[in-house]
């Protein structure tokens, strides 16, 4: 389909399966153009899915135990895996033998739940292991360590002892990389600066339980957590100062602005992501004799839209594109279903006025319609057409210290440049390698 015709400010959700790919995973993810998708699986490899071809061009042989978490660098250059195996590996794509190069390889002394890259520069990874701790990682030479994040604790919390306090169960990166958000086995969610290491905040969710996952809208204002009381909540996140001295955070309890459920079967939920523009939501049922994904009408009061019905094979992981309708998600027989919205040809776009009738009309001319114009006068329409100025604001919140933040995470960049392009390794290549 030639996609000029196609109306680009359209985003919807999808509404069925254009494809399933055979790869044996239990979670995958989208790259930043949307062309590949990471694939992890459960025997510790983890494969690159090219949707051009459909077919696996990069395989990532690494690891001893299944895969937790698969993550890309901001240009898709490098792919993060973590494992249950105690280790997360840093990939480098642009290698030229398959499998991949190796970049670094991080070994903790635990399985790590979960592993992340900083948005802004792949050195910097934030990890969650299994028992409930969260580390930062910082793999530039200027910065080199791992440090432990940890809970400020009241007076109340002391006088319980180390052994009764909550377990971090979730860590993700907020979209511009200031903050860490951690969410606890008691149901808070706490904010901690990237740069100083420090808890900022914590916010208390009433009935919310263990936090599950999190996901954020892409402009990074909006929060959707997943807990073990089987709802889905949005918060609208306040804007946080820059940590001082003092080390003083902020003690407040937020309240959803929508709550996601299903109050018939009250299933509980594997995985969520928001779409591209922030106004629809997809939650993946964690239904045991079905795949099903909720879609939700954010702009619409939250409103229930559509339910996705991919089969029998139950659902494990969902993600939406980074820039389309379009949806991947994962069956616990181990395949990914490529989701999109079936969209006709706009005829009309061919030209301006194009009207698409059901039947035949008789159409009458207009006087002046097919009268020869000056080809001076269309230039010149043409011209100030082009030279009217276009009003197009974007607002971005900014605190003081946001540009201590991005410089901080700009420093000692990475190579992960915009640009690059992956070799495609031929299979005579392989065998000579």
């Amino acid at each position: 389909m030639n996609t000029s015709l196609l109306n680009p400010f359209n985003i919807t959700y999808p509404t069925a399966v254009q494809a399933s790919l055979p790869s044996q995973c239990s979670l995958a993810r989208f790259d930043s153009s949307g062309r590949f998708v990471a694939a992890g699986r459960s025997d510790g490899s983890a494969a690159i899915w090219d949707l051009e071809t459909r077919a696996a061009v990069r395989w990532l042989e690494g690891h001893v135990k299944g895969i937790t978490n698969v993550d890309w660098s901001r240009n898709s250059r490098f792919v993060l895996t973590s494992s249950k195996d105690w280790n997360v590996i840093v990939w480098d794509l642009a290698s030229d033998i398959d499998p991949p190069q190796r970049k670094t390889t991080i070994r903790f002394d635990a399985p790590v739940s979960s592993a992340s890259f900083h948005p802004r520069n792949s050195q910097i990874i934030l990890a969650l292991l299994h028992p409930g701790d969260a580390y930062l990682v910082d793999l530039r030479k200027k910065y080199r360590g791992r440090v432990e994040l940890e809970e400020v604790q009241d007076d109340s919390d002391e006088e319980l002892g180390a052994s009764q306090r909550s377990a971090m169960t979730v860590a993700q990166f907020d979209p511009t990389g200031r903050h860490i958000f951690i969410g606890t086995s008691t149901g808070s969610i706490l904010v901690f600066n990237t740069r100083t290491k420090t808890m900022v905040a914590r916010h208390k969710i009433s009935g919310a339980g263990v936090m599950k996952g999190f996901d954020f809208a892409k402009s990074g204002r909006r929060l959707v957590t997943n807990s073990s009381d089987r709802t889905l909540r949005q918060f609208t996140l306040p804007v946080y100062p820059p940590p001082n001295a003092d080390a003083e955070y902020t003690e407040q309890e937020l309240e959803p602005t929508h709550k996601f459920s299903d109050p018939i079967n009250r299933i509980a939920w594997h995985a969520m992501s928001f779409s591209p523009d922030g106004e629809w939501l997809a939650g993946g049922a964690a239904d045991p004799a079905s795949h099903k994904i909720y879609i939700w009408d954010i702009a619409n009061d939250g409103q229930l839209a559509s339910t996705l019905d991919g089969g029998r094979e139950p659902l494990m992981h969902v993600h939406w594109h980074p820039s389309k309708p379009a949806i991947v998600s994962t069956t616990n027989h181990g395949n990914i279903l490529i989701w999109h919205c079936p969209s006709p040809e706009r005829w009309g776009a061919f030209a301006g006025g194009f009207e698409e009738v059901d039947e035949n009309v008789e159409y009458e001319e207009r006087e002046d319609e097919f009268d020869i114009e000056d080809e001076s006068v269309l230039a010149e329409r043409k011209m100030k057409q082009e030279d009217e100025e276009v009003d197009i604001i974007v607002d971005y919140p900014r605190v003081n210290g946001d540009e201590d933040e991005f410089t901080w995470a700009d420093d000692e960049p990475d190579e992960d440049i915009r640009g690059w392009r992956m070799k495609i390794v031929m299979e005579d290549e392989l065998d000579v390698i």
